[in-house]
This record gives C-alpha cells, sequence and structure tokens, in this order.
C-alpha cells in the first residue's frame, strides 16, 4: 500500500494536481487537509473514475480534510473523540476525519496553527492536541495512521532558521511538548528515518519566494502506531510538487508499506 498526506491549500483549485498526483506516484491512499470547500463544492468525479472512494469533511471555505482510498473506504468518522470546538457558541471544525483503508486506520488531521503564543487560538490548538492525543491512545495497539498538516515543527532541525521563529507559535516548546507525546505514547515518525538530516522541508510559505531559497519547515508529518510502523518500507517528501505555477505551499508526504 501506498499512502500520501497533503496540505492541498484548497481542493477545487487545485484538483487537477491531485489527480495528476495520484495517477504519477500510484498511491492508493490520500489524506488531504485544507481542502476549503463543502463536498458539494468539489468535483469529485474524476477521482471517483479513477477508483476513489472519498470520505470528507468540509463546512465552509475554510479547513476542511478528506481520505481518499481506492483499496476500501469503511467506518468513516468526522471528528475524533473529544475533538473541542472553537468559537462562541464553540462548534467542531472539519479538522480530522478518519476511515479504514485496506485494514489501515488513516486518519487525515489539520491541527490548529495558533497564531500567536497569546491568542485564545493557541490555548485552543493545545487544548485539541491533548484531546487527539487521549482519543489516540486505544489506537496504539491496531494499524493507525495519524498523517496531516500538524502545524508543528518538532525540532530546530525542521526550521530553516529558529532564530526567526523564537517568538512564534509552531515551535514553542509547550507544543513541541505536545507533538513529544504521541512519541511517548508509542507512535512513530516514520518519514524520518527515509529522509534524514536537516532541511527536509514539507512547507514554504509563498513570501519572499520562501521556496526557491528553501526556506521551509517541517510540519505535516505521518505517525504511525507500533503494527503500522513495522510495515513501513520507505518514504519520501514529494518537493518538487511544490514547485510552479498553482503549486500549494505544503509538499505532498508518500510512505510506502508491506
Amino acid at each position: 500500500m501506498r499512502l500520501a498526506t497533503w496540505n492541498v491549500n484548497s481542493l477545487r483549485s487545485r484538483i487537477g494536481r491531485v489527480e495528476a498526483f495520484l495517477e504519477r506516484h500510484d498511491v492508493d491512499v490520500l489524506a488531504l487537509q485544507e481542502t476549503k470547500a463543502r463536498e458539494e463544492q468539489v468535483p469529485l468525479m474524476g477521482l471517483q473514475s479513477m477508483g476513489y472512494e472519498v470520505a470528507y469533511a468540509g463546512t465552509n471555505q475554510w479547513n476542511g480534510v478528506a481520505v481518499l482510498s481506492r483499496v476500501g473506504l469503511e467506518d468513516v468518522e468526522v471528528g475524533f473523540p473529544g475533538q473541542p470546538g472553537w468559537g462562541d457558541p464553540a462548534e467542531s471544525e472539519a479538522r480530522a476525519v478518519g476511515a479504514t483503508c485496506g485494514g489501515v486506520r488513516v486518519w487525515s488531521l489539520y491541527v490548529p496553527n495558533g497564531r500567536k503564543v497569546d491568542d485564545p487560538h493557541y490555548v485552543y490548538k493545545l487544548d485539541w492536541l491533548a484531546r487527539l492525543r487521549d482519543a489516540a491512545q486505544p489506537w496504539r495497539d491496531t494499524p493507525t495512521a495519524l498523517v496531516g498538516d500538524w502545524n508543528i515543527a518538532p525540532t530546530d532541525e525542521d526550521v530553516f532558521d529558529p532564530r526567526q521563529f523564537a517568538t512564534s507559535t509552531h515551535v514553542t516548546p509547550r507544543e513541541r511538548a505536545a507533538f513529544q507525546g504521541f512519541l511517548d505514547d508509542g507512535y512513530v515518525d516514520v518519514v524520518r528515518p527515509h529522509a534524514p538530516g536537516p532541511e527536509v522541508y514539507t512547507y514554504w510559505d509563498y513570501y519572499r519566494q520562501r521556496f526557491e531559497r528553501n526556506r521551509g519547515l517541517r510540519i505535516d508529518f505521518v505517525l504511525g502506531s507500533g503494527p503500522f510502523a513495522e510495515r513501513v518500507t520507505g518514504a519520501f517528501i514529494d518537493r518538487e510538487e511544490r514547485a510552479g505555477q498553482g503549486a500549494s505551499d505544503h509538499a505532498p508526504v508518500v510512505v510506502d508499506l508491506d
């Protein structure tokens, strides 16, 4: 099985790129984040004609997640147990959808950004991660993948210049501790062993030619349970998908299983 995750930054705008990516890399399961549309607004017929079933969660032009699978799509769940809401009144956002694909439980996750350290959204982000960690603990004994845009660079190696982010979100001790909590619980960053070393980024802001200058962040991850991780045979970041006209600001992350 080949599994990929990609913050596509508007599925409607990049549906052609998604279809081409799936075909080019022969992907079986693709988790998407930031689809930015309701399901009825997205032209899914091309994906369906390629043999993909779609589990989708999206309510407006913000957020939105999906799982595409050509190896089965069962037990679809929108939102994880205990997922906190945002707003006044607080409502659950379209940030998590889970489905079982070919015997693997895949969760497509779009972790809240946090905005600024003194912003209520930062507190929401930490609460969201804590609730996800609680929900994910019973899943550790089965093949489970927590994939998507985590909006956290867990080490300085995952940031092009840590000094520029000294007072920003994504790198604060509390965010990094929240990410580390999943590793402490037994989830494994299955990509790093196959993409070692510094500057293996997955996100480059559109600002000031950040991609061309390789001023990026590594914030998109595949965290696998033990039974998932032991099946991983390879992984890579499709950096070239970030290049060119009309690209998302994120690159897809691809993982192979036996």
